[in-house]
């Protein structure tokens, strides 16, 4: 894995139990892959996730809008890129790809929110604000 404030990288390797009858990765499992990523991002650029539950405040997938591009299958290694397109202090855009080699075979753009009790939208950590954004590419 590596990381700066704009791209973050996260590896992985596709298992058996990842694919689907026909010997593909299952479509949901994709979302998964990049739900992994982005955890690790946050935890990479010093946001504790634990201590922001224990405040009562959690993240939340707002919208997500996806693209299967060609399909992985069994034992293929994908890298998953991350990059934080737009940001306003009550959500971040980020831009999310995988790759097998230098091809990209999914992407998905989301929409991440904070919420707090009883599902209220609260401001996103500071530590989160302070990233740099790279526009939509």
């Amino acid at each position: 894995m590596t990381s700066s404030a704009a791209l973050h990288r996260f590896a992985l390797r596709v298992f058996y139990e990842d694919t689907d009858m026909a010997g593909i990765v299952y479509y949901a499992n994709y979302l998964r892959f990049i739900e992994r990523a982005r955890s690790d991002w946050v935890r990479e650029i010093g946001v504790d996730q634990l201590a922001m539950k224990a405040e009562g405040v959690v993240f939340a997938v707002r919208r997500l809008e996806a693209d299967y591009i060609a399909p992985a299958v069994f034992d293929d290694c994908l890298e998953v890129e991350t990059v934080l397109t737009q940001m306003t202090p009550a959500r971040m855009v980020m831009r999310q790809s995988v790759l097998r080699g230098e091809a990209v075979i999914f992407r998905a753009d989301v929409t991440i929110v904070c919420i707090g009790a009883g599902g209220k939208p609260v401001r996103l950590p500071a530590a989160l604000r302070l990233i740099p954004v790279t526009p939509d590419r």
